[in-house]
């Protein structure tokens, strides 16, 4: 079978990595343009552009695929690459661009997705981050195929994966990348032989993991203990959680919720080794992972050794 693969991320690289070792003709892979990163903020090639380009598989990184758009040439160019490949299906991991008809027509299966939640609850475009703020105790992976709307195509596979109480964004991000691309070798056996039955969408469950933004890295206080917690995980490794004293903002990287508290919201209840109690709406935030503005990831003890957080401060929301 010849596939085009999509994709942009370490997420798509894994399932990318997974089509390869299964032994899929693979005779084009799509990604976003090399993107500025780094302290030089040098343009960075993509993690499957990079996989692709050590196994020689032809790479295209247009900029758009409207055929109409400010990107027409681009998509114009994409338009003949994927003529040419002549594929029987495309699969599309994270790549970051909307397909447009003429794409999802294009392969004589259509184009089937990976998508890092148990369809419908958590389309778009944070699946993984939203389960764990929300403290959903499962997830999954759907392969899907993909139509006109957004995760809205049948469900060809579905497994799920518990979420398990310490995981972060990172861990989980693992594991349901090495799952995706486990199914997505499953979903095209199946296809070529015939063997996929679609699923329509239930209606019922229906949610939205819409983007996560900066703005949202900042710890309120009010909130309680718990959610602060799964929120601590749900952004690391980003946009990872901030507050302040005073000036002085710094990150939280990792926290863990517990009982009672009886100070004001934001106050800092006790200090030592094992972690910085702050009173929240609802309970009391242990703070054992802090990093300061251009330091690193360091255990509490360590931390406070060059930042002396003492009781009775008073955390607030870095200034935007």
């Amino acid at each position: 079978m010849r596939v085009i693969f999509a994709g942009t991320p370490d997420f798509a690289r894994v399932a990318l990595q997974a089509l390869i070792d299964a032994g899929f003709d693979i005779p084009l892979v799509l990604t976003q343009p090399d993107r500025p990163a780094g302290r030089g903020m040098k343009l960075q090639p993509s993690a499957v552009k990079q996989c692709a380009q050590a196994h020689g598989i032809v790479v295209a990184q247009p900029a758009g695929l409207r055929l109409n758009g400010a990107h027409a040439e681009a998509a114009q160019a994409a338009q003949q690459a994927i003529a040419d490949a002549r594929a029987d299906a495309m699969v599309v991991a994270a790549y970051g661009l909307i397909l447009p008809p003429w794409v999802l027509e294009a392969p004589r299966l259509g184009c089937f997705n990976i998508h890092a939640s148990l369809l419908p609850r958590w389309r778009g475009a944070a699946p993984i981050h939203r389960a764990i703020e929300a403290g959903d105790t499962q997830t999954g992976v759907t392969i899907m195929q993909m139509d006109a709307g957004l995760d809205t195509g049948d469900m060809l596979l579905v497994e799920p994966l518990p979420i398990q109480t310490e995981d972060t964004t990172a861990s989980l991000h693992d594991r349901l990348a090495a799952l995706g691309g486990r199914l997505m070798v499953e979903a095209l056996a199946l296809a070529a032989c015939g063997g996929l039955r679609p699923v329509v969408q239930p209606e019922a469950g229906i949610t939205y993991a819409h983007k996560i933004e900066k703005r949202e890295a900042a710890l309120d206080w009010s909130l309680g203990a718990e959610t602060l917690a799964r929120r601590v995980r749900a952004f690391d490794p980003f946009p990872g959680t901030q507050t302040a004293r005073g000036d002085d903002s710094f990150k939280v990287w990792a926290a863990h919720a517990q009982p009672g508290g009886a100070g004001a919201v934001g106050e800092v209840l006790a200090v030592n080794e094992h972690g910085v109690q702050v009173q929240t709406g609802d309970g009391v935030l242990v703070l054992t992972t802090l990093q300061r503005a251009g330091g690193k990831r360091l255990p509490v003890a360590e931390f406070l050794r060059g930042f002396a957080l003492q009781v009775g401060d008073r955390l607030h929301a870095p200034e935007a």
